[in-house]
């Protein structure tokens, strides 16, 4: 947010491109230079909604992908910006919230444009507090040509009537282009080159955006590369090395033992293991309170316990996993627990041999097992690391001898 009251203080004039850019492409970018050019505005800033109030019913790409689209798209226009503005405002996103929330950012006399379809235009009414909305900013209408204006030049006569707003109208001839189009030709596998910029396409293919959902894949929320740098600020050096190793084993344990789901799964529950592992103690026992987590009397006495609990319920709220399967596996990655699931045992004994890990006794034995059978491995780790914990005069969580017992059965 910093960043936008730098650049939006200085400017006279701002023009508003909002939509939600799944994904964005040049007809966005062709009217966006063409009204910054008519009106001489000093920015054009991009808004990617959050949750659109007109499109509450239908699926929308996440927002880290459409913000970052748009990022990759204006980058090389100093005109042009991206605000977060919508996609970090929690609840359904409305105009007139982030219009307001805009002008707090900018000078007490600047000028406001919002550029929006022609045929929005005939909606203008039905909008949440539309006629505060009509008295804060100019409204750009764009269409293509050939579109049929008589009734639009009639309905924006009657709200200039009744308003005394500001009513423009612009033909954009790239509107042509659409977003549904680029979706459709990309799930199809069909080329979408010279619709958008080049590190669009290049993203979407990366990121697999907008594939046929028949595949054998886990969709995530977050892509892997946003979520590696969340831990970067997150974690400490030494603890982001650990993880990284921790994710790199487990999806070779899943290559040999899982499926191409089970490796990404594995990446996933190895990265978000530790999320929690570096918060200080007070936010550890607000966040415990606040997330609803039981912290019993060996948990309190043990405060290392607590992390592997508290991290699934970070990972669920701040890195959006869903998949219950991830999440156990970060919940019990530390304590094991009775008849674990494939991912679990993947993610604990990952935890336990990772290569950055710095020699102790019976790692290379751990290593050994891990590739030759997980049970087998499991009560190895187990016995090791429950001798090391009574050897220290430290707590043991129950889970952990019933995940011994269990494995000494198998």
């Amino acid at each position: 947010m910093r960043n936008e009251i730098a650049n939006f203080k200085n400017c006279k004039s701002i023009a508003i491109m909002g939509g939600t850019f799944d994904p964005i492409h040049y007809g966005h970018l062709v009217t966006a230079e063409a009204v910054r050019h008519r009106f001489q505005v000093d920015k054009v800033v991009f808004i990617p909604t959050g949750k659109p109030a007109h499109k509450t019913d239908k699926a929308v790409t996440h927002n880290e992908h459409r913000y970052l689209m748009a990022v990759l798209a204006t980058m090389r226009n100093e005109n042009f910006e991206v605000s977060r503005i919508e996609i970090d405002r929690p609840g359904v996103t409305y105009t007139i919230d982030t219009i307001e929330q805009l002008k707090k950012l900018c000078r007490p006399d600047v000028r406001l444009y919002f550029i929006t379809g022609a045929d929005a235009i005939h909606q203008i009414m039905s909008w949440k507090e539309s006629e505060r909305l009509l008295s804060l900013c100019d409204f750009v209408a764009v269409t293509r040509p050939g579109y049929q204006k008589n009734q639009m030049f009639e309905e924006i006569g009657e709200i200039q009537d009744k308003y005394a707003s500001r009513i423009h109208y612009m033909e954009v001839p790239a509107l042509a282009i659409s977003s549904s189009d680029i979706r459709s030709r990309a799930q199809r596998g069909m080329p979408i080159q010279y619709l958008l910029p080049q590190e669009v396409v290049d993203y979407i293919h990366k990121f697999g955006l907008y594939q046929d959902e028949r595949k054998e894949e886990v969709k995530f929320v977050l892509s892997v590369e946003v979520m590696q740098e969340k831990l970067q600020s997150a974690l400490s050096v030494k603890r982001y090395i650990h993880t990284m190793g921790v994710a790199e084993e487990a999806v070779r344990l899943a290559e040999i033992y899982g499926t191409y789901a089970d490796r990404q799964k594995a990446r996933v529950a190895g990265l978000l293991h530790d999320c929690a592992k570096d918060y200080p103690k007070e936010l550890r026992q607000r966040f415990c309170k606040e997330y609803k987590i039981p912290v019993d009397d060996i948990m309190e006495r043990q405060p290392d316990l607590i992390h592997p609990f508290l991290g699934a319920e970070v990972a669920k709220r701040e890195y959006q996993i869903k998949d219950e399967d991830i999440l156990n596996a970060i919940r019990y990655h530390t304590t094991g627990r009775a008849n674990m699931s494939l991912l679990e045992k993947v993610v604990f004994i990952a935890d336990y041999i990772e290569p950055n890990r710095e020699k102790f006794e019976g790692l290379e034995e751990a290593r050994r097992l891990a590739y030759l059978d997980l049970d087998m491995a499991m009560k190895f780790i187990l016995e090791e690391t429950i001798a090391f914990v009574k050897e220290r005069g430290r707590l043991l969580h129950p889970l952990s001898l019933e995940a011994l017992e269990y494995y000494k059965n198998r």
